[in-house]
């Protein structure tokens, strides 16, 4: 029996140049309801689900201002979906994978507003195989639900999977999901913390990886021998 692969990929800033934008925005949030933040300790937190992002930077607040707080991100960050763009080479990227017949598979602690504007803007659903998002999974990133919720839905177990991210964040949830992550620095994350997370590999970008694919742990997957 031939196994068909599959690679997971975490969109925000791993695909998608939108790290700062939540940045931004969540600053802005946090600034409309009377909390000072700094925005750089917003950045390291961008990769988590928003309720768990809210709960490490205010873990002392009320949560009953939690949907104020929540809508008022969504409405901030929703002014840069117009111009959000894809890494370069990002959709050739997933081209390629998918041209060597691994399911290509969206994993993000997106809301499904935040990855339609994102999948608008990779332009790519011909290389998709399954796409995940916070509604499939009752805890977010770095719980491992959203990732296995996206293994499930491409029938695909752990051992013949890899995820691409750029967070700790998505390090720890494919950690706790059993598989290996690929770590790019796009996401404005060190690659002493990415490695420290557990990395398999480390690379400055989708366009760095594509280039060494097939001598990645990514093409190492592609490539391993049909198990029968």
């Amino acid at each position: 029996m031939t196994i068909t692969p599959a690679v997971l990929f975490d969109v925000d800033g791993t695909l998608v140049d939108t790290n700062y934008f939540h940045a931004v925005a969540w600053f802005r949030a946090f600034r409309q309801v009377g909390v000072g933040v700094a925005m750089a300790d917003v950045h390291r937190l961008i990769g988590m689900g928003a309720d768990r992002l809210v709960q490490a930077l205010l873990p002392e607040r009320d949560p009953a201002r939690d949907d104020i707080l929540h809508s008022s991100h969504a409405e901030h960050y929703a002014t840069y979906f117009g111009i959000m763009q894809p890494f370069v080479q990002a959709r050739e990227l997933l081209r390629d994978i998918a041209g060597r017949g691994a399911k290509v598979v969206l994993a993000t602690s997106a809301n499904p507003r935040e990855l339609a504007a994102l999948r608008a803007a990779l332009d790519v659903e011909d290389a998709l195989a399954t796409v995940t998002s916070s509604a499939d999974a009752a805890s977010s990133k770095p719980a491992p639900d959203i990732l296995q919720a996206a293994l499930e839905q491409s029938g695909v177990d752990p051992e013949h999977s890899i995820m691409v991210g750029d967070t700790v964040w998505d390090v720890e949830a494919a950690t706790r999901a059993g598989l290996p992550c690929v770590g790019v620095l796009t996401g404005g994350i060190s690659r002493d913390e990415l490695s420290r997370a557990g990395a398999a590999a480390l690379y400055d970008d989708v366009a760095a990886l594509r280039a060494e694919l097939l001598a990645s742990p990514v093409g190492t997957l592609l490539t391993r021998s049909p198990v029968g």
